[in-house]
């Protein structure tokens, strides 16, 4: 678990994002979707690096293998966006999607963030796991708050309470 490091997005990440991201949407989730469609990803330090918000990588061997989001919704709420983690680093035993994970909770604790929400589909069994494991509880659509980014392909939403240490 070691070799691999979470840090923060900088601009010349911008091409291995994409690299990671596009061909699990493409490929896996089989969505018709490009980086043109994907604005925040095009203006990550804009969309994602501003009030309480960041945007996390995962390098391994100096590779992008996966991303995490965190936008700032104002009112002390943020929305959870853009995980994704490479297939061959999947799984406990890398520990990617955890330690992003992770990394974006002790964020939040120490922006005073009440609130992580998320969206995701109902297809996504592995990752409704994952959430719940990590805290998060299914929510209504209309518990969401007003400046939530819903996303067309949205059909699961979660909520996590951050608590101040």
């Amino acid at each position: 678990m070691s070799e691999i490091e979470i840090r923060p997005f900088v601009a010349s990440d911008i091409d291995d994002v994409f690299a990671v991201i596009l061909p699990i949407q493409r490929e896996e989730f089989g969505i018709a979707i490009t980086a043109d469609d994907q604005p925040d990803l095009g203006a990550i330090p804009d969309s994602y690096q501003s009030g309480k918000g960041q945007f996390w990588v995962a390098v391994r061997k100096g590779q992008i293998v996966g991303t995490i989001g965190l936008k700032d919704i104002g009112n002390s709420q943020t929305a959870l966006r853009k995980m994704f983690v490479a297939a061959d680093v999947r799984g406990r035993e890398h520990g990617v999607a955890a330690r992003l994970l992770a990394g974006l909770v002790d964020h939040a604790e120490a922006q005073g963030i009440k609130d992580i929400f998320l969206g995701t589909t109902d297809k996504f069994l592995a990752a409704h796991r994952f959430y719940e494991k990590n805290g998060f509880a299914e929510v209504s659509k209309s518990e969401l708050p007003p400046s939530f980014p819903l996303m067309a392909v949205d059909s699961k939403f979660y909520r996590r309470r951050i608590t101040a240490a």
